[in-house]
């Protein structure tokens, strides 16, 4: 008689259940974001779909007050900030994440390469922008019990560690980006700007344009004698 082995459990559903079990799995400590319906079995190999800036923080909130996880970034943030901003180069830097009491802290520095325009000369320039961060993050489900939890009176959406444990920097980072963005104005310090005559840019050629030449059409204006 020919013996049948028994199907295996769905892999996501055994993960599950380890999970409730308490037991501790390093794969989900990494940078990587875990998520049981971005699971998929090929060839008997798995294949993890990931975003650098989302963390699985469940057993960190199964530890004591002072449980602490360190990451490095090195994530592909790339696309549109703002209306004039672009990201064009990776986020790197590191963080690290500090339970204190039910909520976690999250602490760290990143930089990375952004595209904006200059406010004098209004040409496009690439600058290395550095943010921190310093943000408490509380869960909206008890890790234990899986009841909902009340969320602090002055919470905000982006502060969230949702139903599935997972804490999510992306806006956040995107915030503290374009606030720091706002700060870097001009290609460089010493920008000369656009020729208020003629429109050259100064930094790339001198015009003959002479600074108090008056606009023609603003020429009328001198003619008005203001009495007192």
């Amino acid at each position: 008689m020919v013996k049948k082995t028994p199907p295996k459990m769905p892999l996501n559903l055994r993960m599950k259940r380890w999970l409730n079990k308490g037991v501790h799995l390093p794969l989900f400590d990494n940078l990587a974001i875990y998520s049981y319906n971005r699971l998929s079995m090929s060839n008997d190999r798995v294949q993890i779909m990931h975003t650098h800036l989302q963390f699985n923080v469940a057993q960190l909130l199964k530890e004591l007050t002072g449980g602490v996880r360190e990451y490095d970034v090195d994530a592909p943030f790339r696309g549109k900030l703002g209306e004039d901003i672009i990201t064009v180069g990776p986020l790197r830097g590191r963080i690290k994440l500090l339970r204190t009491g039910p909520n976690i802290l999250v602490t760290g520095a990143l930089d990375s390469l952004v595209e904006k325009v200059c406010a004098r000369c209004l040409t496009a320039f690439s600058t290395v922008i550095k943010i921190e961060l310093e943000e408490i993050f509380y869960p909206i489900v008890d890790i234990l019990t899986g009841k909902g939890l009340p969320e602090p009176e002055d919470a905000d959406i982006a502060n969230r560690i949702d139903k599935q444990h997972i804490l999510d920097l992306t806006e956040i980072v995107r915030q503290e980006m374009l606030l720091t963005c706002d700060g870097v104005l001009y290609c460089k310090a010493d920008c000369r700007g656009l020729c208020a005559v003629c429109g050259q840019n100064r930094n790339e050629k001198q015009c003959d344009c002479q600074d108090n030449q008056i606009d023609a059409r603003w020429a009328d204006l001198l003619e008005i004698s203001i009495e007192d």
